[in-house]
């Protein structure tokens, strides 16, 4: 049965398939490692020169931080999902792809929005940020820009949690995804100054 409707299925579909499911696997997989607070080493390290290296896309305002496997998985994930179920629905393929873009769009933007409303409820539980951040090692997520010229992402380990943070240095040399980091200093509720501790680890 399974190998017939298989059969039936064009090259594109097939690939569809095929990709979708794989981006569902994907996503239950980073889902179940990041609320069991597991260190997710799965990102991009993209590094793009632009007047955007700093922005924080956290608050839906656009930036580098869009450009991560996560949103990647969570794009096709929806994408994929909507032309296989619409397919019948939408005769015109235009549309159809139109449509899963769009739906592959809106799933990356609530994603992040329920990440980053998650992990505003974690900081504001009870942590004093400032306290328990400073001196803590972690690593780089997302490189940080040279010479406070932009933000990355960090993560590093508070009261037994992993937890992710904008990162800006003063060093003369961004800082690639993997490498070892200490907090130098808390600029605000949710950006730490950071300093490599020349270590690398992938």
């Amino acid at each position: 049965m399974i190998a017939t409707w298989w059969a039936s299925l064009s090259l594109i579909m097939k690939i569809l398939w095929g990709v979708t499911l794989a981006a569902s696997l994907i996503f239950i997989i980073q889902s179940i490692m990041t609320f069991l607070g597991a260190d997710v080493d799965s990102d991009f390290d993209v590094d793009v020169d632009t007047s955007m290296d700093g922005a924080d896309l956290s608050n839906i305002e656009g930036g580098s931080n869009l450009y991560t496997f996560r949103n990647l998985v969570n794009f096709v994930l929806g994408f994929g999902w909507s032309v296989i179920l619409l397919q019948e629905s939408i005769p015109s393929t235009p549309l159809l792809i139109v449509v899963g873009v769009a739906i592959g769009i809106a799933l990356v933007a609530v994603v992040m929005y329920l990440f980053k409303w998650l992990a505003g409820m974690q900081q504001s539980g009870n942590i004093n940020l400032q306290r328990s951040a400073t001196g803590c090692e972690g690593k780089v997520y997302l490189t940080i820009p040279a010479s406070r010229t932009g933000s990355g992402k960090v993560q590093i380990t508070i009261n037994g949690a992993v937890r992710e943070y904008d990162a800006i240095t003063e060093n003369e040399e961004p800082l690639k995804t993997g490498s070892s980091i200490r907090v130098v200093d808390v600029i605000d509720s949710n950006t730490l100054l950071v300093e490599e501790t020349n270590t690398y680890t992938i």
